[in-house]
């Protein structure tokens, strides 16, 4: 888990303050609905996924500290590892059972702190918000935390899959209303099709944010 040590804190919040201030810059970046994200307590933040420039641009959401996961080979390097750690990283292994994320994802929330999980899985292409993956909405209803969706317009452009250079693009973030978690049944357990349906909701709200972040970043 992140070290919750004051270096690492205040390396965090010089590192995000670093990156928000160069994308304001860089990609005139800007974001609306900043009130819906919680001051306090656990949620999972859950952004579309169209370029690397996500995981930076999506620091602007929360002056908080972000948690993401990330593949445990990043942390073969002592420093590395406690830089990653202390950015808000913590390790998963790829090409084990999901589990394991699911576990450490667990461990964030139950810390009450917020969680970052992109719920199309990896970097998509084009317009269309993809079917998402149902962690999100599970982890929502196992910890009783909200989904904060976030639509993000204009990184593809910047930055696309693939790109190795990042173009001076206008990038729009739109936050929308926190999704409850689905409610647990009476053995404490939550219905799988309430997690369905949370699903489904959070694909319906991503693709509304995308289209209008999309035509902001345009404008």
């Amino acid at each position: 888990m992140a070290s919750s040590s004051k270096p690492a804190l205040a390396l965090y919040h010089v590192a995000r303050a670093l990156l928000v201030g160069l994308c304001r810059v860089w990609f005139r970046l800007s974001a609306e609905g900043l009130e819906h994200v919680p001051a306090s307590g656990a949620f999972i933040l859950s952004p579309v996924h169209r370029s690397n420039l996500d995981t930076p641009v999506a620091a602007i959401a929360t002056r908080r500290r972000l948690r993401y996961m990330g593949k445990d080979s990043l942390w073969k390097v002592r420093w590395a590892a406690w830089m990653l750690s202390a950015l808000g990283g913590f390790p998963v292994t790829r090409g084990t059972a999901d589990r394991e994320a699911l576990v450490r994802c667990m461990e964030v929330l139950n810390a009450g702190e917020p969680l970052v999980i992109f719920p199309e899985g990896e970097r998509k292409a084009g317009p269309v918000v993809q079917p998402l993956f149902e962690g999100a909405a599970y982890l929502a209803g196992k910890c009783q935390v909200p989904i904060v969706p976030m639509g993000i317009g204009g990184s593809e452009r910047a930055m696309p899959k693939g790109a190795k250079l990042i173009f001076p693009r206008k990038v729009v973030v739109i936050i929308g209303k926190p999704l409850p978690p689905p409610a647990p049944a009476a053995n404490g357990r939550v219905p799988r099709e309430a997690v369905k349906v949370l699903t489904d909701e959070l694909h319906g709200e991503l693709q509304r944010l995308f289209d209008l972040s999309q035509i902001k970043a345009k404008a």
